[in-house]
């Protein structure tokens, strides 16, 4: 015979940046024990959107542009969202940073902003047309500087066996389906590198993981098209709008993996993360095999930007 449990499974130790508390649907709850249904469809079927975001200062960078790629996520998938929404998430942003401690000065914080369709208890791959309220999750922690070998010797980056298809619809859309994405940093480490590179299904590049990859051809800084499977990534427009002023000429096009391996500089750039140099490609090193000066005076313009020390 089955017993009842009425208490959750114990959590795993917490490490020590864990946070205390999380926002879900207007609610401060503290970060240990249950919080959402095992009906959610985000738990059930991965059908859920999310954006990461960073706030520095408690000051949240690119937060219109988050909400407006959040929203147009829920519009892809018919995830109706409330009115007043993007209003609710940067208040429970604000209310979540300061109870966390991460709203002072100094404070250098990570967001996740996780929406699911919500829960509903019957069964089956097509939601009901009606009666079932998204879930809204708001999680923070504080932003650990990157290990310091990816600053000063850059990341390797491997080609994933995955291939990304640019008909896909699903791929501008930043869903909380994530089964590719892990497989692909699974294959980065057994092969010993920092992370995968998708390439679409004729072979050109996409992006990373995680990140937009970017680069560097004399005064040209390249970057994967729109149309290459990728998402819009915000950091990626900050940093085709920042080439110009860097004396660069932006170029979005179809990039092969020989570009890459024949490129001056390469970095990836994310929300963040920021922008991180990219110095090999499948053990082979990119330009000397160093971080580039362009690699490295665009991540320092991008965190002043994110400091609030510069404007867009």
């Amino acid at each position: 015979m089955t017993s009842v449990s009425h208490g959750a499974h114990p959590a795993s130790p917490a490490p020590a940046d864990a946070p205390g508390h999380i926002w879900v649907d207007g609610r401060i709850m503290r970060a240990e024990g249950a919080h959402l249904s095992a009906f959610d469809r985000g738990f059930q079927l991965g059908d859920g959107i999310f954006e990461t975001l960073r706030a520095r200062g408690g000051r949240v960078t690119e937060l219109r542009e988050h909400l407006i790629r959040l929203q147009g996520s829920a519009t892809g998938l018919d995830i109706r969202l409330p009115v007043g929404t993007g209003t609710q998430i940067s208040r429970g942003i604000t209310s979540l940073l300061e109870i966390e401690g991460l709203a002072g000065p100094e404070d250098d914080a990570s967001i996740r902003v996780t929406v699911t369709r919500g829960s509903f208890t019957g069964r089956g791959l097509l939601p009901p047309s009606a009666g079932i309220e998204p879930t809204i999750v708001i999680q923070a922690w504080p932003v650990t500087p990157p290990p310091p070998g990816h600053l000063t010797d850059g990341l390797h980056l491997v080609v994933s066996s995955i291939r990304r298809d640019p008909e896909n619809p699903l791929v501008a859309l930043k869903t909380t389906s994530r089964a590719d994405y892990v497989h692909a940093r699974l294959e980065a480490r057994r092969a010993g590198a920092d992370d995968a590179l998708f390439l679409t299904l004729d072979g050109h590049l996409s992006e990373a993981t995680s990140a937009n990859i970017v680069l560097i051809r004399g005064d040209e800084l390249a970057t994967p098209a729109l149309a290459c499977a990728i998402l819009p990534g915000t950091t990626r427009s900050w940093v085709l709008a920042w080439a110009a002023g860097a004396g660069l000429n932006p170029v979005e096009e179809w990039l092969t993996t020989r570009q890459l391996a024949e490129a001056d500089e390469a970095f990836v750039c994310s929300s963040v993360a920021g922008i991180l140099p990219v110095t090999r490609f499948d053990g082979q090193p990119i330009g000397d095999g160093r971080p580039g000066p362009r690699t490295m005076q665009a991540r320092a313009d991008r965190e002043a930007f994110i400091r609030g020390a510069t404007a867009p």
